[in-house]
C-alpha cells in the first residue's frame, strides 16, 4: 500500500517515503497534533502476529541507540524519527577507517546487549536499520 504525500494515517501526514523492506514500507510524516516529525512504518498486511512483536519489542526497550515507539495503528508502528545517513550508506562510500568504526560498533553492540537483557533477540539488524550519525539508532 504505497501512500502518497498529503495522505494522512490518523493525525500523521506522509511527507515522503524513506525506505521499504519485507514487512512494508517506512514513511516521513508529520505528527500534526504536535508538529513533530516521525517515522512510520507500514505493515504490508494487516497487523500480524509479526508486526505485533516487533511493535511489543520496540516499546520494551528504552536504550539511546534504540528508537522509541510513539504510536501504533491497525496496520503501522509510529516511532521516532532519526535523521542522518544509514550505515549502508555510509559503508557505501568506502572502507570506514577504525576510529570511526569502533564508536559505531560500541553503540549496536550496547543496543543489542540492551535488547538481549529484556529477552529481544533481533533476527535481522542489517547497516540499512541503522543510522551513522553521532547517535547510532
Amino acid at each position: 500500500m504505497l501512500l502518497q504525500p498529503g495522505e494522512k494515517l490518523g493525525p500523521y501526514e506522509i511527507v515522503t517515503l524513506i525506505g521499504n523492506g519485507g514487512m512494508g514500507e517506512v514513511y516521513r510524516a508529520v505528527d500534526t497534533r504536535l508538529g513533530r516529525n516521525v517515522a512510520i512504518k507500514v505493515c504490508a498486511q494487516r497487523f500480524s502476529e509479526r508486526f505485533e512483536r516487533e511493535a511489543r519489542a520496540i516499546a520494551a526497550l528504552n536504550h539511546l541507540n534504540v528508537c522509541t515507539l510513539h504510536d501504533v495503528g491497525p496496520d503501522f508502528l509510529v516511532m521516532e524519527l532519526v535523521e542522518g545517513p544509514t550505515l549502508a550508506e555510509r559503508i557505501a562510500k568506502g572502507p570506514i577507517p577504525f576510529e570511526e568504526s569502533l564508536p559505531i560498533a560500541k553503540q549496536i553492540a550496547d543496543a543489542l546487549e540492551a535488547a538481549h537483557e529484556k529477552g529481544i533477540v533481533h533476527a535481522i539488524s542489517s547497516p540499512a536499520m541503522s543510522s551513522s550519525g553521532p547517535t547510532v539508532r
